[in-house]
């Protein structure tokens, strides 16, 4: 990921003007979901906003890292101080039902104590470090961040600290396939700068109380008459893999593509997002995944496709 520094005496206004989200409501230690949009409403990012004891941290996708840091700096007022500590900074995210009884060999913080979407420094192995208990997984879990320098020896702790829960290493493979169980986005796949929160789904990270923000005006227009299209979330009826830019077939029309697709694990059948036409996005529509020239069916369902009690 990529971790941005943000202070000055103005920085609070300098992020609700770049952000779409409410951060005058946090409070030091909490964090917030939001978006970087363009000004015709297209999203530059999606991150998370820390609210620090004295400034702020955007954390960011690391693919966008430069792209970010250089559109935040070329709206920076008088006020505010902006510094990208992303190649200074490793992360490691411990995810998953035992990740407290992990983490609680690594700090003597009573993690009871630590909510969801909040923050905290306290020492982590030998170190004083900030994390958090946030994740992309669907699951509880905490994020460390870590100076480099002391990445080797944090590493070797945590996988000390997980031998006694059978903790296993993942990859990006077994985070997409979580992630996407969970209709979390994408940035890439399911948004990007030609897609806006609103058709995304995620007007609930949009805050029109704030006076002023980057694409408010279009977002609230599209907001009131309703977008064109939505992302939404499919199940094939038959055994197949759908992939990334596979079309979405109606009435012999392609009407879209997939965004995201797997085969999935925890629910064993294949799921896919993508945008659809308004009138295509009702739970229990119908359309076709192309894959390899044949047409496999799949049904518009509701969101998240894991549900506790649902996986075998």
């Amino acid at each position: 990921m990529g971790e941005f520094e943000i202070s000055g005496p103005r920085a609070l206004d300098f992020i609700q003007k770049m952000t779409t989200n409410d951060t005058s409501q946090l409070r030091p230690g909490q964090i917030q979901y939001s978006a970087l949009c363009y000004d015709d409403g297209g999203i530059v990012d999606d991150l998370l906003v820390y609210r620090l004891a004295d400034k702020f941290m955007l954390v960011v996708n690391a693919s966008n890292i430069e792209k970010d840091f250089d559109w935040l700096k070329s709206h920076l007022f008088d006020g505010v101080n902006l510094i990208n500590h992303s190649d200074n900074i490793a992360l490691l995210a411990i995810q998953g039902p035992k990740a407290q009884k992990v983490m609680a060999q690594l700090t003597d913080l009573n993690l009871d104590s630590l909510p969801y979407y909040h923050s905290v420094e306290a020492k982590v192995g030998r170190h004083q470090l900030l994390f958090s208990r946030t994740g992309y997984t669907g699951e509880d879990g905490f994020e460390i961040y870590i100076p480099n320098a002391l990445a080797n020896d944090l590493w070797k702790a945590v996988i000390s600290a997980g031998r006694n829960f059978d903790m296993k290493l993942i990859g990006l493979g077994a985070r997409d396939s979580l992630r996407l169980e969970m209709k979390m986005a994408l940035y890439g796949n399911d948004i990007d700068k030609t897609t806006t929160p609103i058709e995304a789904g995620l007007a609930w990270i949009v805050s029109f109380e704030k006076r002023d923000f980057i694409g408010r005006d279009i977002l609230l227009r599209q907001k009131e008459e309703k977008p064109k299209r939505r992302l939404i979330c499919l199940e094939l009826t038959e055994k197949a893999f759908p992939r990334h830019g596979y079309e979405l077939v109606s009435d012999g029309k392609v009407v879209g593509h997939v965004t995201s697709g797997t085969m999935s694990p925890s629910l064993n059948k294949p799921i896919a997002m993508g945008y659809l036409p308004l009138e295509l996005t009702k739970l229990g529509s119908q359309v076709n995944v192309k894959i390899r020239d044949k047409l496999y069916p799949a049904v518009v369902v509701k969101p998240p496709f894991y549900k506790e009690g649902t996986h075998k």
